[in-house]
């Protein structure tokens, strides 16, 4: 069959079901179909959600989780014990000597957790800390010699655990997964202190605008 009558007949097919669908719309609709054949073994484990927001954060969590086992397994044998503690060290070298509290909380940890998480740190040699000239009640923290060697080293076991986890995946494929994802990141990253102390109950009806029910998502497919 020509190309163009190929993709003619899809869109077709495609603005049947989407009417107000856009352009772009149609290509993540073509291309996520194209993708279903693809994939072979069983798709996530235990219960599989059905409705379709459920079973993608339930992917995402599974390839978050994946993604941590196999990082560990790459800083084996590294000064660094867990990929947690990979991030914080990055976020203090390109931010050169941010403050403690902004290290914690862009990696997305509690203050008490992310504290000793760089307690641990320290006591390793890879970071140390100071008073901030500017604000005495605040501590700066920056990496060492031995952290910036350590750092350098991790990176390169990082990339090629990424390489490793991606590597079926086309570089357009990968452009499009974070375009598409991306947005939720941003949102929730820049929201979820302010979350802390209010109730699912709020914080769902703060970004929903809907009624909590579990009754009213029955049978909905987003």
């Amino acid at each position: 069959m020509n190309k163009t009558v190929e993709l003619v007949n899809e869109w077709a097919k495609f603005e049947i079901n989407h009417p107000e669908g856009s352009i772009a719309d149609f290509c993540r609709y073509f291309l996520a179909h194209q993708n279903e054949n693809k994939a072979k073994g069983t798709l996530v484990g235990g219960v599989v959600p059905n409705f379709t927001g459920g079973l993608l954060m339930k992917v995402i969590g599974r390839i978050s989780k994946l993604n941590m086992l196999y990082a560990n397994m790459a800083l084996k044998d590294t000064e660094v014990n867990q990929i947690e503690e990979f991030g914080m060290l990055m976020t203090i070298r390109q931010n050169k000597s941010p403050r403690k509290t902004d290290v914690i909380y862009d990696n997305l940890h509690e203050l008490s957790s992310g504290t000793d998480m760089l307690r641990r740190l320290q006591k390793r040699g890879l970071i140390k800390e100071y008073v901030d000239k500017n604000d005495k009640r605040s501590k700066r923290v920056e990496l060492t010699t031995k952290g910036e060697r350590t750092v350098e080293h991790c990176y390169q076991q990082i990339v090629k655990n990424a390489r490793m986890m991606t590597h079926e995946l086309a570089d357009d494929d990968k452009k499009l997964a974070i375009q598409l994802l991306k947005g939720i990141e941003m949102k929730y990253s820049s929201l979820w202190l302010q979350h802390k102390s209010k109730s699912f109950s709020e914080v769902y009806m703060s970004i929903t605008k809907a009624d909590v029910g579990v009754g009213k998502d029955k049978g909905r497919r987003s």
